[in-house]
């Protein structure tokens, strides 16, 4: 079993939970001290430092959410003085104001540690040739693993995204050991590959650290057959540190958080309520060693639930199930919450189709119709009428039984769906609500 640093990862429960609680107080005072806007947010509650004795007192705080980042953007929310700003990312800024992610020296110390040890749970070694095709810039992707894999000692291979066919060139020609990207794009490389007509035997690959996008069980089994390797899934997000907050081990039993650098509660998306062990819910995550960008309480919108026995790996830190998918990205059709995942999950299971797939929302005299396209594979396409329209029924009957709704399926020819160099859009939806 693979660990980079023993003593933290298979620490004590109830030592760890001192740590915590340790450091959740020195975080608290440090934003109530430093952050305006969070401290009058604290003052509204009528919640002092003083009041936060144990971890259950947590839940007096009040929560952090994207909007508090963009009414205090650029900097609003930094608790260090900018001198002590050593790096300044952020998010694409798509859908409003980026998220602004500022870090001292010892963030990304932090940062760095917390993507090697992710590295290492997914097998990576100081012998690994790592090739990290997430985006580099703003984006924390790129240089989150850029930074943990030469932390780890391995060759890291700072591709960036884009331009697929020289990715297989690149990871050919330099032996690429473990593969770091979305899941959806990794699947998108495999394609770049037969397309090229070359040997999967003549690649070294052994693994791949994939997130950045919640994906399902089935989609980890779809890559790990092709690629005839492990799939890790790795967690984080801009607003906490950007990817490795949580990781799988070799028993991909749910994600390792790092509780020595965070906290993380499960709440109801709708009440805010803290909800009993066990249950699923909105993930909550605060942070207790960031200098520049505390975060507490922050609400990922990740949808989840946690599992604090200890792994079989022997390491004791809480684990999170494989995100169900985000409560914003969740849709509501006819009364029935819908997430990708769901959907995912299902037609992989079916034989023919592709992984490629997206949905279409649309609503007509005030009815909301989902259609489902999905990409089949070559040699289906190409087959009789009848055997697409016996598909096409197998898969509309397995979707309307698994989703509890009637649903239009459209297949559609290989390549066909606009494949993503990042995140894979898998919704389009037209209503006006």
């Amino acid at each position: 079993m693979n660990y980079w640093d023993r003593e933290k990862e298979l620490m004590p429960r109830e030592e760890l939970e001192k740590l915590q609680l340790r450091r959740l107080k020195e975080t608290v005072n440090r934003v109530y001290t430093f952050v305006p806007s969070y401290r009058a947010k604290m003052d509204e509650l009528g919640v002092k430092p003083q009041d936060i004795n144990c971890l259950a007192d947590l839940k007096y705080l009040p929560f952090l959410t994207k909007k508090d980042f963009r009414d205090n953007y650029p900097f609003g929310l930094l608790a260090v003085p900018m001198r002590d700003v050593v790096r300044i990312q952020s998010s694409s800024g798509t859908t409003g104001k980026p998220t602004v992610a500022l870090y001292t020296k010892n963030d990304i110390d932090n940062w760095a540690e917390m993507i090697a040890r992710a590295m290492t749970s997914a097998g990576a070694t100081r012998d690994s040739v790592i090739q990290v095709t997430w985006g580099y810039g703003l984006f924390t992707g790129g240089l989150g693993g850029h930074y943990g894999a030469e932390k780890l000692g391995a060759a890291v291979l700072p591709a960036s995204g884009g331009n697929t066919k020289r990715q297989v060139t690149l990871m050919h020609d330099y032996g690429v050991t473990m593969l770091g990207c979305t899941p959806s794009y990794a699947l998108v490389i495999y394609e770049e590959l037969m397309k090229l007509g070359m040997d999967r035997s003549e690649f070294k690959l052994k693994s791949g650290i994939f997130g950045a996008e919640p994906w399902s069980e089935n989609m980890r089994k779809e890559i790990e057959s092709k690629w005839e390797i492990d799939a890790y899934d790795i967690y984080g997000m801009t607003e906490l540190v950007g990817p490795g907050v949580a990781v799988d081990c070799a028993y991909k039993n749910g994600l390792h958080l790092a509780e020595d650098h965070f906290i993380a509660e499960i709440i109801d998306p709708d009440t805010g309520e803290v909800l009993p062990e066990g249950s699923h819910g909105e993930l909550v995550i605060t942070s207790l060693t960031k200098e520049a960008y505390p975060v507490i309480r922050y609400r990922t919108r990740d949808l989840t639930r946690i599992n604090r026995e200890q792994c079989d790996c022997g390491r004791t830190h809480a684990r999170i199930e494989k995100i169900l998918g985000r409560s914003d990205d969740m849709l509501i059709i006819r009364g029935v919450n819908v997430f990708p995942s769901m959907v995912e999950s299902i037609l992989l299971q079916i034989p023919g189709i592709e992984p490629v797939y997206q949905l279409i929302v649309e609503r007509r005299n005030n009815l909301d119709r989902l259609e489902v396209q999905v990409e089949v594979s070559e040699n289906v396409f190409s087959d009789e009428v009848k055997r697409l329209e016996e598909l096409e029924g197998t898969i509309t009957r397995e979707l309307n039984s698994g989703l509890g709704i009637a649903v239009k399926v459209r297949l559609v020819e290989p390549s066909s769906i606009e494949r993503s160099e990042g995140k894979a859009k898998r919704i389009i939806d037209k209503r006006n609500i």
